[in-house]
């Protein structure tokens, strides 16, 4: 099993990351929450990871802290909840608004998240509550975005990809592709890059 990686950030794609680890180019899938803090490419990293294995793929999740991987690893056992879903409820809020969304029971808050509806809110604060008891001390200290502002003009055509971008990473996160041009194009601003496009969006769909 592949527990962490530590090397260079070759690429970002959100939200998948390539990272060169003695040659060899691992892809991850992080929680954009995560995503926003990895350095810029060419730069050391170093991610701890949960190994997924399926009949026709063997899948990489990576994460900045225990405490981040655990708590997907506490999602994944909930009923009904896999990789792709526990990815999408932690790129929408973070792991200490999660935490305090079920341990004060607000289902109104978690079925903004793409793919969480009643029954499934329902079950994660059931089956989770007493669980995060033992670790929720841990994340009190809310995950700090690192988004490099690049403060020059972009071209109509770098916009156009950018904004593609975004709308490809909501649709991997379980947005509907109409409501993931409908988020992106509601947030969208001049000048805005891919990472800070996406949290934009994922704030307004809360």
């Amino acid at each position: 099993m592949i527990g962490r990686l530590r090397g260079l950030i070759v690429e970002k794609q959100p939200p998948e990351v390539l990272i060169e680890v003695n040659g060899v180019g691992y892809e991850v899938t992080m929680p954009m929450t995560c995503f926003y803090e990895l350095p810029d490419n060419g730069q050391e990293a170093t991610i701890l990871t949960h190994f997924v294995v399926r009949e026709d793929a063997q899948l990489l999740y990576g994460f900045n802290n225990k405490q981040e991987r655990t708590l997907f690893r506490e999602l994944i056992k909930v009923n009904g909840v896999g990789p792709k879903l526990a990815l999408a409820i932690l790129s929408g809020m973070s792991a200490t608004q999660f935490v305090a969304a079920v341990e004060q029971g607000e289902i109104k808050t978690l079925i903004k998240l793409p793919g969480v509806g009643t029954k499934t809110a329902e079950r994660l604060i059931v089956e989770m509550k007493d669980r995060l008891k033992q670790f929720s001390h841990e994340l009190i200290n809310p995950i700090h975005e690192h988004i490099d502002n690049d403060k020059s003009a972009l071209s109509i055509s770098s916009q156009n990809q950018i904004e593609s971008e975004a709308i490809s990473a909501l649709i991997t996160l379980g947005y509907k592709p109409q409501e993931a041009s409908k988020i992106i194009n509601k947030v969208l601003k001049p000048n805005m890059d891919c990472e800070t496009l996406i949290k934009e969006a994922l704030k307004s769909a809360l």
